[in-house]
């Protein structure tokens, strides 16, 4: 486990207790988060908290870890999410790419794979 992996790993636990406080000191303030490859879905760290607070409101949201692997200051996690969708609880395979610059999440981005409703 390396230390680049350190604010990737508090950033996942900190969201699975919908702990928008121990989320957010994990991504810089100018931190930029797609959806893969290049849509910007938020903007900075204000942004990226607005959109949390949200999905933190979701009952059965929790990300299971599959794999982690790191090379330089890229991380990336594939993950299973279970999230509470319109047409109820699901899960989707997610790739998560990302960036750390200075102990912190610089840059993310995120591949959904399709919805499965259980």
């Amino acid at each position: 486990m390396s230390d680049i992996e350190h604010p990737v790993r508090e950033q996942l636990a900190a969201y699975n207790a919908k702990d928008i406080d121990a989320f957010m000191p994990w991504w810089a303030q100018d931190c930029e988060y797609y959806a893969f490859p290049s849509t910007l879905l938020a903007k900075g760290a204000d942004e990226i908290r607005e959109r949390h607070i949200e999905r933190f409101k979701e009952p059965d949201l929790h990300g299971t870890l599959l794999t982690r692997i790191t090379v330089g200051n890229v991380v990336i996690d594939h993950e299973t999410v279970t999230r509470t969708f319109p047409e109820g609880r699901g899960e989707v395979d997610v790739v998560c790419i990302y960036e750390i610059e200075n102990g912190k999440i610089a840059k993310a981005w995120f591949k959904l794979g399709e919805r499965r409703i259980l």
